[in-house]
C-alpha cells in the first residue's frame, strides 16, 4: 500500500522589486545595442516548498551568478504544490516569457504522470541539466537499526511495519529509490508504506519524530542533521562511496544490487526566443566554471552532470521514457 501526504501551498504568491541584471558587463545579460544593458526581472520558480532540493538548488545558483557577478540580482520564489506539477503549469502559461525559468528534476517527469497533469515537460524549452545526486538511506539517531543490513531484514519480516517517507510525491525520485530497494530485496513495490512530504523540510521532521521507519531522498537533504548528529545515514545508492559521507557504504557494498541517481536541471517556457536561451544558457554554462559553483558542489556532494541544448533535450526524452515504463508497472500512471 502507498499512503500519500502532501500538502500543497498555494497560497498567495509575492515577488519582490524588479531587480536589474546589467551590473557585470560583458556578461550574458548585459547584451550591446538596448540603450547600455538587456534590463531584465529574471527569476527562477522552486516548484516545491522551502527546504526542498529543488529550492536549495534554486537558491545555489541565483546566489553564485550574483557572487560572481554574472546575472546578479536572479530572483528565486517557490510555488509548490502535486510534485511540482503545479509549478509546470505556470511555466507553460508564461509562453514566451525568455525572463523565466524552472528548477527541475526526476521528481517533475513522474508527478507529470501520477497527477494526471495537463501539461508535460516536453512543452518546456530545455537549457541545461546541472548535478547529479545519490541517494540516502537513512534513520533517526536513535533508530535501532544501525546498518542497512538490520533495517532491510526487518522491512523483510514484517514489512506493515516499516514505513518510509521521501520529500517527493508518487513518481519522484524519493517514491522511485524505495520502490526500486523494495525490488532489489525481494520485496514487492506494492507493500511498501511510503509517505510523500512536500520537500525536505518535512521529511527531515517525519525522520527525526519517528514519524517514519527511515528516509530515502537524495543525501545532500540530511549533510547538516547527520553532522548535528541528529541523523544516521546507513547507505548511499552512488557506485562509489561519497566523499563527504566517506564512512558511509553503498548499497553495492552491503550486497544490495542497485545504483540510484537523482538529477536536477533548468527549463524555461515554451515559445521564448534564441536569444532568451542563449543568455540562460551561457550564464548557466559561466556559472559552471566558476570555482565558487565548484565549492558549492563539494559543499552539498553534487556531480556535475552539466548538459545543455538537444543533448538535454534528448535526455529529457530518455528519461521520460524510462519513468513511464516504471511508473506503468506499479499501477501508478493516472
Amino acid at each position: 500500500m502507498v499512503t500519500v501526504r502532501i500538502t500543497a501551498l498555494l497560497g498567495v504568491l509575492v515577488i519582490g522589486p524588479v531587480l536589474t541584471l546589467g551590473g557585470c558587463a560583458g556578461g550574458p545579460w548585459d547584451r550591446p545595442g538596448g540603450g547600455g544593458g538587456w534590463a531584465a526581472e529574471a527569476r527562477i520558480m522552486a516548484p516545491n516548498a522551502p527546504g526542498g532540493g529543488y529550492d536549495s538548488t534554486a537558491r545555489t545558483v541565483a546566489r553564485v551568478m550574483e557572487e560572481t557577478g554574472i546575472a546578479p540580482g536572479v530572483q528565486v520564489f517557490n510555488l509548490p504544490g502535486a510534485g511540482g506539477t503545479v509549478g509546470l503549469q505556470r511555466l507553460v502559461d508564461e509562453r514566451g516569457n525568455g525572463e523565466l525559468a524552472m528548477q527541475m528534476g526526476l521528481g517533475v517527469v513522474g508527478a507529470s504522470y501520477v497527477s494526471g497533469s495537463r501539461v508535460t515537460l516536453a512543452q518546456t524549452t530545455p537549457i541545461a541539466r546541472l548535478i547529479e545526486e545519490a541517494g540516502a538511506i537513512v534513520v533517526a539517531r536513535d533508530s535501532p537499526y544501525t546498518s542497512i543490513g538490520e533495517l532491510v531484514a526487518a522491512w523483510r519480516a514484517e514489512p506493515g511495519k516499516v514505513s518510509v517517507g521521501g520529500g517527493s510525491s508518487p513518481g519522484g525520485p524519493d517514491h522511485l529509490l524505495p520502490m526500486r530497494l523494495a525490488k532489489a530485496v525481494g520485496l514487492d513495490p506494492g507493500v511498501v508504506d511510503y509517505h510523500a512530504y512536500e520537500g525536505g523540510g518535512e521529511l527531515l521532521t517525519a525522520v527525526m519524530d519517528g514519524r517514519v521507519t527511515f528516509g530515502a531522498s537524495g543525501y545532500g537533504e540530511f549533510l547538516d542533521q547527520v553532522a548535528a548528529g541528529q541523523l544516521r545515514v546507513l547507505a548511499v545508492t552512488s557506485t562509489e562511496p561519497v566523499g563527504v559521507l566517506r564512512d558511509v557504504p553503498t548499497l553495492k557494498a552491503s550486497g544490495i544490487d542497485l545504483v540510484f541517481a537523482n538529477w536536477r536541471g533548468i527549463v524555461a517556457p515554451p515559445g521564448i526566443g534564441a536569444r532568451e536561451r542563449a543568455r540562460w544558457t551561457e550564464a548557466l554554462d559561466r556559472m559552471r566554471r566558476s570555482a565558487r559553483w565548484r565549492a558549492e558542489l563539494a559543499r552539498h556532494g553534487w556531480s556535475d552532470a552539466f548538459l545543455t541544448g538537444e543533448r538535454f533535450a534528448d535526455y529529457l526524452t530518455e528519461q521520460d521514457r524510462a519513468t513511464a515504463e516504471i511508473l506503468s508497472r506499479l499501477g501508478l500512471m493516472s
